[in-house]
């Protein structure tokens, strides 16, 4: 692997390492941070227990210790808590019993200034301390008052999922980052497959110097010497399509000449084979130029059922001893289609039906159609296919079996070249097998509205 073929690695490591130990950085700080500011009373608070202890102050200095207990009580039924007045000593002065458990030291209770403890259970006392700190004022803090009380909600959001959607916008951005080049690379292929040989993938890339840059380099070798192989096929087709048909022509002069002179049975198998071959450089060629360009055919409109009544006729004319039924509706127009492409291939489609189909046997023609699709069925009485063959029928000089050696002038490209004239137009044929034999092919064209 090349030095420039490892940035993208790099590039992530440097991206998903950053981005995690920052993400776990920052969460670590708002929660330390939303913790302390959660774990403080709220000032109203604050300020109510400091009136609390400031009125308990004046009631104890005025020496009025019933009066005292009275207002403890209410505040204890008010806020159902522990509230007590105790002197330095720890001495009980009113309200209730004082708690050991909450003496701490030089302290009885905790400052309202002071951060509360949000994972203890029970809560804490707050103290107020007299001005002459001969005293003090307890509370346990009222439940109403204790803070963080959605703090397992905060927690759970910090801790989960805000990381989750924080590592999911991460994973976006990669996710983005590496899928836009692999679309621009299938935006290259695409275009090259449909036959844009100067298409350039590293063009699309941009300045990208990593992995896919490298890809992109290679794609570009790889369509340069593939379009110089599809410059070379099309232009040794042309020069075989006028290499051929000279000779060819040549030969059916001399043949015209030879025929005003005398007629043997030889000169008849020479004009016969002749044909034959006329028709096998034509069809290749065909064939060629439609496997090469993959043209899109869509120019025109027609009248499907016209046009298979023509077809039907001619094809009665050269197969007298054959029956041909129609089934046909009045009128079916299909738009942005080719009248040449859709013909030939019917034709071919047809001939090949009534080579297979024996003498004195039946072909059915059938034709449905829909707001969408017209759909074309042509049935004979030959031998069938092996239903594994079916799909192979469409290659160039595929054979079944003996039983369908070439009969006539077929060179097995028929039905090729019907598939991919049909293709051409945006149409598709389907072969299968018959309940009471023979074999079925079915064209299906697509009824596009004229523009």
């Amino acid at each position: 692997m090349s030095h420039l073929s490892r940035q993208l690695f790099w590039k992530l490591c440097l991206v998903i390492a950053t981005g995690v130990v920052a993400l776990f950085y920052l969460i670590d700080q708002i929660t330390s941070e939303t913790e302390e500011g959660m774990s403080l009373l709220a000032q109203a608070d604050r300020d109510t227990i400091t009136q609390w202890g400031q009125h308990a102050e004046q009631l104890y200095l005025a020496g009025d210790i019933e009066q005292l207990e009275q207002w403890l009580a209410k505040i204890k039924q008010q806020e159902n808590t522990y509230v007590s007045v105790v002197d330095f000593e720890v001495e009980h002065i009113a309200g209730d019993a004082t708690r050991a458990t909450y003496y701490d030291g030089y302290n009885m209770g905790r400052s309202v200034d002071w951060k509360i403890h949000l994972y203890f259970a029970e809560n804490p006392t707050m103290e107020v301390p007299f001005k002459d700190k001969q005293a003090s004022f307890l509370i346990q803090l009222p439940e109403r008052m204790r803070p963080g009380g959605y703090w397992r909600y905060v927690e759970l959001t910090l801790q989960v999922i805000v990381p989750t959607i924080l590592l999911i916008l991460l994973t976006i951005f990669l996710y983005r980052y590496i899928m836009k080049p692999l679309a621009q690379l299938q935006k290259a292929t695409r275009n090259f497959s449909r036959g844009q040989l100067d298409v350039s993938a590293r063009q699309l890339m941009g300045q990208r110097r990593d992995e896919f840059g490298d890809l992109a380099t290679g794609f570009d070798q790889m369509a340069a010497r593939i379009s110089e192989q599809i410059i070379s096929q099309r232009q040794l087709i042309a020069d075989m399509s006028h290499e051929l048909r000279t000779p060819l022509t040549r030969l059916d002069i001399a043949l015209e000449q030879l025929k005003q002179e005398f007629v043997s049975e030889n000169s008849q198998r020479i004009e016969r084979e002749s044909q034959h071959i006329r028709k096998l450089v034509e069809d290749s060629l065909a064939l060629a130029w439609l496997e090469n360009e993959r043209p899109e055919l869509q120019q025109e409109s027609m009248e499907l059922v016209d046009l298979i009544d023509v077809i039907t006729t001619d094809a009665r004319y050269e197969y007298p001893d054959r029956e041909i039924t129609a089934d046909l509706p009045d009128s079916v127009v299909l738009h942005n289609t080719s009248h040449r492409a859709a013909g030939q291939a019917i034709e071919n489609i047809l001939r090949n039906a009534l080579r297979y189909t024996p003498v004195g046997g039946v072909v059915q023609i059938k034709l449905v159609c829909d707001k969408q699709q017209a759909v074309l069925d042509i049935l004979d009485q030959g031998p069938g296919v092996p239903e594994e063959l079916l799909s192979a029928i469409f290659k160039p000089f595929f054979r079944v079996d003996k039983s369908r050696e070439r009969a006539g002038n077929s060179f097995g490209l028929g039905l090729s070249l019907a598939q991919r004239q049909l293709t051409a137009i945006g149409a598709s044929v389907v072969a299968t097998n018959h309940s009471y034999g023979g074999l079925q092919m079915r064209m299906t064209f697509p009824i596009a509205k004229g523009l």
